[in-house]
């Protein structure tokens, strides 16, 4: 809704072209986000693993539950990796759809931002100049 209507309020101002890179980016922001979630995510659960692998190994003494009535430092990652769940999962629906608000307003399907690579090879300027010098001996 966030993109629909900032096109909206937009449309009058900005050309067609203007309001799809001003699009482009806000959805980029969206996915940007989403994904740096999805990441934070894997590593909560990532460590949830290893602090509840550690706490099932009886000879360890370092990893013994906590004093009565306080959680061990496993059961607080794995709550803390739910919540990463929940949270990440928030962030990728909200990515998913302004990407769909993104083709709904612009017409076509959004894709990632890829600069063009600066000086890719020989500009036609540069291999010019070397015919013209190859030519004069």
């Amino acid at each position: 809704r966030l993109i629909v209507d900032t096109a909206a309020a937009l449309d009058e101002g900005l050309g067609e072209r203007a309001m799809q890179i001003h699009l482009q980016r806000i959805v980029s922001a969206f996915v940007g986000s989403a994904y740096g979630a999805g990441q934070f995510y894997s590593r909560a659960v990532s460590d949830a693993r290893d602090a509840t692998a550690k706490s099932a190994c009886d000879d360890r003494d370092e990893d013994v539950d906590g004093p009565v009535g306080f959680d061990s430092a496993a059961q607080r990652k794995r709550e803390f990796a739910a919540d990463m769940a929940l949270q990440s999962h928030a962030l990728r629906m909200a990515a998913e759809g302004a990407v769909s608000a993104y083709e709904q307003v612009v017409g076509e399907a959004w894709k990632p931002f890829e600069r063009a690579t600066e000086n890719p090879g020989k500009t036609v300027d540069r291999k010019a100049a070397e015919l013209q010098m190859a030519a004069l001996g």
